[in-house]
């Protein structure tokens, strides 16, 4: 088998030669397995060692794909540890058991991992753009977010933040430098409200569109337990064409979105155009293969993206999208309506949320006429000083913002007198 015997070639030349030990050339080949078992994926998937590169070129990792690397960068940077305290629907709850952007980020991998296993695709991919899609955002949810758009001339956006922070505001101003899809799949994954499902971009990867889809199922079902869990709604208030559908438990209604998505995504399996696997589990897609555009061409890991050749994020009209049956697509959107009806918009109305409005408007305002009390390194990972200020303000942390707002100006946060004990 063809898989098994390129592994055992592998581990078969590995020898004792010019004092490099045996273990550390059968450490060499762990990447080359790896890339070996992506090729297994359906013929839609991303595969790492076809990546469009990073903007700077580095030498591979015996032990990890190119993807698993970005992964874990993502995991071991500062941005990503602030969101635990970082506020997902709820203004700094003090119950233990809100969610928060930490344990929302945590549910879109595990939603988006399954759904790729599930499909046959790129796993390792959709958790890394699952783990960085919202490392911009900023304090206080969407409030802060929305605050900080009104006061940027050229307005504010979490997912283009994102991106900021993994280029240039990480490792001291260097950046994480990340592979081109996981970065397209950060910028991408933003929703308009409305039926964003149908205008889902056919030039992102489908594992992108996967993470994309999965923030929202996350969101959606984690909001609206913390939303019964407040006492703002209750189970009889729900659409009927929700509760029907989609059910009103937390598990029910995530595993009756979850298999909705892979059964009418089943196209991305591969399976269904015609492609057969070898004894090895491994797809041959015969005279489909170039109707496919399986990993595009010119691309290289040489940190160089490819110019005016097709990869595979290139539009083409013969690749799947994923998506979502017809009723359970349709009580989706209900949900989603309902709950910025009933949740979403209605906390913005409240002592709180006008008091996270007040704290963002003065610390953007504070930092901006006294530049110079911005913490130095931000002067320097940052491009202007208006930039500096913003990648100061929305990095900071609910509970930071809140003892930082209240010492430069007593009583501005006084709702939230909990917090600062």
């Amino acid at each position: 088998m063809a898989l098994v015997g390129t592994q055992m070639a592998l581990e078969s030349s590995v020898t004792q030669d010019d004092g490099v030990s045996h273990k550390a050339k059968g450490r060499s080949s762990v990447r080359l397995r790896l890339e070996a078992r992506e090729r297994c994926l359906s013929p839609f998937a991303a595969q790492s060692s076809q990546s469009a590169g990073r903007a700077i070129s580095e030498p591979p990792s015996d032990v990890r794909t190119e993807y698993q690397r970005d992964r874990d960068r993502i995991l071991h940077c500062k941005a990503f540890r602030r969101l635990k305290h970082k506020t997902q629907v709820f203004i700094a709850p003090l119950g233990d058991h809100y969610v928060t952007r930490l344990t929302h980020t945590l549910e879109v991998s595990q939603i988006a991992r399954t759904i790729a296993r599930a499909l046959n695709l790129n796993e390792d991919l959709a958790e890394a753009i699952g783990l960085g899609h919202d490392l911009g955002h900023t304090p206080f949810g969407h409030i802060g977010e929305d605050e900080l758009d009104k006061l940027m001339p050229d307005g504010f956006r979490h997912s283009q933040q994102s991106l900021n922070i993994v280029e240039r505001v990480e490792r001291d101003g260097r950046g994480l430098n990340l592979t081109h899809e996981v970065r397209q799949g950060i910028l991408r994954h933003s929703k308009p409200r409305g039926d964003f499902i149908a205008a889902l971009d056919d030039d992102l990867t489908l594992e992108a569109q996967i993470v994309r889809i999965s923030d929202a199922v996350a969101y959606l079902n984690h909001d609206l337990a913390d939303a019964f869990r407040a006492g703002i709604i209750s189970t009889t208030d729900l659409p009927a064409s929700v509760a029907d559908t989609l059910g009103t438990r937390h598990s029910q209604l995530i595993d009756t979105i979850v298999c909705d998505i892979i059964d009418h995504s089943w196209d991305a399996t591969g399976m269904s155009i015609g492609s057969t696997m070898d004894d090895d589990g491994a797809y041959d897609s015969g005279t489909n293969a170039g109707a496919v555009d399986r990993n595009g061409t010119g691309a290289s890991m040489n940190g160089s993206l490819p110019k005016h050749t097709e990869s595979i994020t290139s539009p083409n009209l013969n690749r799947p999208t994923i998506t979502m049956g017809e009723e359970v697509h349709g009580a989706f959107v209900d949900l989603r309506e309902f709950m910025f009806n009933t949740v979403y918009l209605p906390i913005d109305d409240t002592q709180e949320g006008y008091a996270a409005r007040r704290i963002v408007r003065f610390l953007h305002g504070y930092f901006s006429e006294l530049s110079h009390k911005i913490p130095p390194e931000y002067a320097q990972r940052s491009r202007s000083p208006e930039e500096a200020v913003v990648d100061y303000v929305s990095g900071m942390t609910d509970n930071y913002a809140i003892r930082l707002a209240e010492k430069l100006s007593p009583g501005i946060a006084k709702v939230f007198s909990e917090r600062l004990l």
